[in-house]
């Protein structure tokens, strides 16, 4: 068993030959090189150990073990080598020599790129792919260089299950890196284009569209908006490289997270650029990073930047990290361990963070539009959610646009009912007939908890569908012995937000 193998990723790109990657293809489904296979050979404990970046479980279920998927999940998985004569059983079709001519593996049969399959669910159902990406530092055992190409990690995922997924003509993936965003974009949009200012990302990237046939994709180099100007999109996705790193002498910037821009500039920048080119209704989603200043709270400079941009926008802050954890993080992502060169790069971010006075930094997601419905929320959700969010801000944005239209004239006509997902917690002091905190939970969604008052939880309770808004409020006024426009005028506005968050709906 081999434990303690260090293999160096050359600057290289896996071969874009059409009949060796539809060799390769046939060889993986043969194999049956999936997620579910994988997590079945080694069990699912080892699988979490691999997120953990740990895969000594999984090479102890692997042990002994040279028949075709323990040897491709060896070999593309964990990055070990494998014997010649493994590779050519495991992969019947291209063997070793077409194997090397692809890029895939050294004539040794050391692995020069990881390949790892990937599985998802999002509003057309259920999917899965093979995606190529660098060897990562648990294969190289050592840092990773400044043109890594990144796979599928947890912002990926993150992105992805944030897309609206409704049918479009036209995508765009700003900062592609391997191309898994352009590849979910392609799931919902005719034509997408792709770019990213590495060119070893796009060739990654194409790669993958090729291996998992898809042909809707252009790959276009360049940084930011630079290869799409006059062109306008209908869904614009981006992960853009928005780590805030200080732009100082002998600190790392890795292509596939570092925009080259001095604090949440690029950011910025990305949102500046978002409305010459998005289409009228058009949606842009992305994820990034803000700092918050002893005299500037971070949220506010997003909002900030959104209102310059003349678009609508939907920010979730989902997490916050002060200055020190935030350094320590992406230090540690770029494969430095504590040491003296740790210490030194731990100088460089904090010194660059007291210039600007930065005390921390936020992370979350933006969804923007260019439409003439205002909207505009900030919001700080930190609770745990589910995956595959796209659908329920889809849902958002629509009951959003309903809402607009309506006056509350209009909205005291509607019957509403309750969501299936949502229920109401009542906590009492022992023996105490009246409840001293009421709530709603949502199940699904950002798993929101909203504060009932007496004449709110009596409202909910009844928008069965039966009786409309303005009936069930006047029945509330006259059991509570309130003014009725009072009571309206208090209830209206928290109806309206109840929607938009998927807790009340309309039933039409």
């Amino acid at each position: 068993m081999q434990l303690n193998c260090t293999v160096m990723s050359p600057a290289l790109t896996p071969n874009a030959s059409p009949p060796l990657i539809a060799a390769l293809r046939r060889d993986l489904v043969a194999a049956q090189f999936s997620v579910e296979a994988l997590t079945r050979l080694w069990g699912a404990d080892a699988a979490a150990a691999l997120h953990r970046g740990q895969r000594v479980p999984a090479l102890r279920a692997l042990a002994g073990r040279a028949d075709a998927l323990p040897t491709l999940a060896r070999l593309f998985v964990l990055g070990l080598p494998a014997a010649a004569e493994h590779i050519d059983a495991a992969l019947p079709g291209l063997g070793l020599v077409g194997a090397v001519e692809l890029g895939l593996v050294d004539a040794t049969g050391a692995p020069l790129i990881d390949l790892r399959p990937y599985s998802f669910v999002d509003a057309h159902g259920v999917g899965s792919w093979w995606i190529a990406s660098d060897l990562g530092e648990l294969s190289t055992g050592a840092p990773l260089r400044v043109d890594h190409v990144l796979g599928v990690g947890g912002a990926s995922t993150t992105l992805s299950g944030l897309m609206l997924g409704r049918p479009v003509a036209t995508a765009l993936d700003l900062g592609t890196g391997c191309g898994i965003q352009a590849l979910h974009a392609a799931r919902h949009a005719d034509r997408v284009v792709a770019t990213d200012i590495s060119q070893r990302a796009l060739d990654f990237a194409a790669f993958n569209a090729q291996l998992n046939e898809v042909t809707t994709i252009e790959f276009r180099l360049g940084s930011l908006f630079d290869p799409v100007v006059g062109e306008r999109f209908d869904h614009i996705v981006s992960n853009p490289p928005f780590v805030i790193t200080p732009r100082t002498a002998g600190v790392p910037e890795y292509e596939y997270r570092d925009g080259g821009m001095v604090g949440d500039a690029l950011v910025a920048s990305v949102i500046a650029g978002l409305a010459d080119h998005l289409q009228p209704g058009g949606v842009a989603q992305l994820l990034g990073n803000w700092e918050y200043r002893a005299d500037d709270d971070g949220l506010n400079r997003v909002g900030g930047w959104i209102d310059d941009s003349g678009l609508g926008g939907w920010v979730i802050e989902r997490e916050v990290q002060d200055a020190e954890l935030y350094a320590e993080t992406w230090i540690r992502d770029g494969g430095t361990r504590p040491g003296p060169e740790f210490d030194r790069l731990y100088d460089a971010w904090l010194d660059d963070f007291e210039a600007r006075g930065v005390t921390a930094v936020g992370f979350g997601y933006l969804t923007l539009r260019s439409d003439p419905r205002p909207l505009r929320r900030l919001e700080r959700l930190d609770g745990p959610v589910g995956a595959g969010l796209g659908p329920h801000i889809a849902d958002a944005l629509a009951a959003h646009d309903w809402l607009a239209g309506l006056d509350d004239e209009q909205l005291g006509r509607q019957h509403l009912v309750v969501a299936p997902d949502v229920t109401e917690e009542r906590h009492y002091w022992p023996g105490a007939e009246d409840p001293t905190v009421m709530s709603l939970r949502q199940g699904g969604g950002f798993g929101r908890t909203v504060a009932l008052d007496t004449g709110l939880a009596a409202l909910v309770g009844a928008s069965d569908g039966d009786l409309s808004v303005r009936s069930i409020i006047a029945a509330i006024a006259q059991l509570l012995e309130v003014d009725e426009a009072a009571l309206s005028a208090e209830l209206l506005p928290r109806i309206r937000d109840l929607v938009v968050d998927g807790m009340l709906t309309h039933p039409s």
